[in-house]
């Protein structure tokens, strides 16, 4: 990953909640941890929020796991999380293990 990639990486809120649909309807939802800048795309590493985190009211049984989202545009404007090409997938999987191995070499 390049240093100005790096450099732009945000730590976001915790408190930014996205909600994804399945095809059948079913809620779940994620915790938006971080995202990762590539070329001109940004990807968002999203967790999941289980019961013992989630304020959403919800009874269904959460388990935790991470996904992959790149941030688009759509008409009106709004930021969509969409799902990344293979590709796209695998680029943002390695800055991300390269970002994690960072951390742990700092400490």
């Amino acid at each position: 990953m390049a240093d100005n990639e790096k450099d732009n990486i945000e730590e976001l809120d915790e408190d930014l909640v996205v909600v994804m649909t399945d095809e059948e309807g079913n809620e779940y939802y994620y915790r938006e941890e971080l995202i990762i800048p590539i070329g001109e795309k940004r990807y968002a590493i999203l967790v999941s929020i289980d019961d013992a985190d989630c304020d959403c009211g919800c009874e269904a049984s959460h388990e935790e796991d991470v996904y992959i989202a790149r941030i688009d545009v759509d008409e009106s404007g709004e930021e969509v999380y969409v799902d990344p090409t293979d590709e796209e997938f695998e680029q943002v999987r390695e800055a991300y293990e390269e970002l994690i191995e960072e951390e742990d070499e700092a400490e």
